[in-house]
């Protein structure tokens, strides 16, 4: 297995993302696509990423494989690489190594050990929502900033054309109303509901929507007391879902 990328950035801060929420993880390599599907320590967040072999300069896979690692070390790695350089990553399956090369006014070698998860494995949930939202990351997350002031939970509900984030502690509360617009998209499945009201972790979401730097928009599902859906797109080049539990009710 040979991979090389003339710009590491993408890959480097899809890692730097993820890595926030999951810690120890098992990638598959196919002939098309890198894949990952993890969940975090405290089962909350689940995580799906997929990166297309597109993206990369030189993707050589001769069979799928699987190998699982350690995403704090390889993301000290990956942080090391400019976007000028030249990243690549070679499987050695004898020493068990993920070996990773930064080419660039030198060139530096680092090895990264895999680890056994075992046969932990993870699948995609298949929910049915009956609301879809789009709307660019840059309005999502200065929404979450705001309603993240005061309290440590958030409210979405949207009813009909319109979604409102907020939140609310002993003494203070935020209010951020967002309208189906031109740069916001509210699409629900049936017109006999639309209404939907969820409570979720404004700590998550924070760090969920660290991956806005990796898409203009971002895409929300949802339905009432529900997980939520978050998926930032890059067109021919990544995929990254999140799907968080919401809280209960009463706290």
């Amino acid at each position: 297995m040979k991979l090389s990328l003339n710009n590491p950035k993408l890959f480097s801060d899809s890692i730097s993302v993820i890595s926030e929420l999951v810690t120890d993880v098992k990638f598959k390599f196919d002939i098309d696509k890198i894949e990952m599907i993890a969940m975090d320590p405290a089962n909350v967040v689940m995580v799906i990423f997929r990166m297309l072999s597109s993206v990369f300069t030189d993707y050589t896979i001769e069979k799928p494989v699987e190998i699982a690692v350690n995403l704090d070390s390889l993301k000290q790695i990956l942080k090391r690489a400019k976007p000028s350089d030249y990243l690549i990553i070679e499987l050695d399956k004898e020493k068990n190594k993920l070996n990773i090369k930064i080419k660039g006014d030198s060139t530096r070698s680092f090895s990264v050990g895999l680890i056994d998860l075992g046969e932990r494995e993870h699948k995609a949930p298949k929910l049915n929502f009956p609301l879809d939202i789009n709307l660019t990351t840059h309005v999502f997350d200065e929404a979450i900033e705001d309603v993240g002031l005061f309290a440590d939970s958030v409210v979405l509900n949207v009813v009909k054309d319109k979604i409102t984030i907020e939140s609310e502690s002993r003494v203070n509360n935020a209010k951020v109303e967002i309208l189906n617009n031109e740069g916001t998209k509210i699409t629900w499945a049936d017109s006999d509901e639309e209404s939907a009201r969820a409570k979720y972790s404004i700590e998550y979401l924070k760090k969920i929507c660290k991956a806005s730097k990796l898409a203009d928009n971002v895409n929300l599902q949802f339905a009432t007391d529900n997980p939520l859906r978050v998926e930032y797109k890059s067109k021919d080049k990544l995929d990254l879902v999140f799907f968080l539990a919401p809280r209960v009710s009463e706290e």
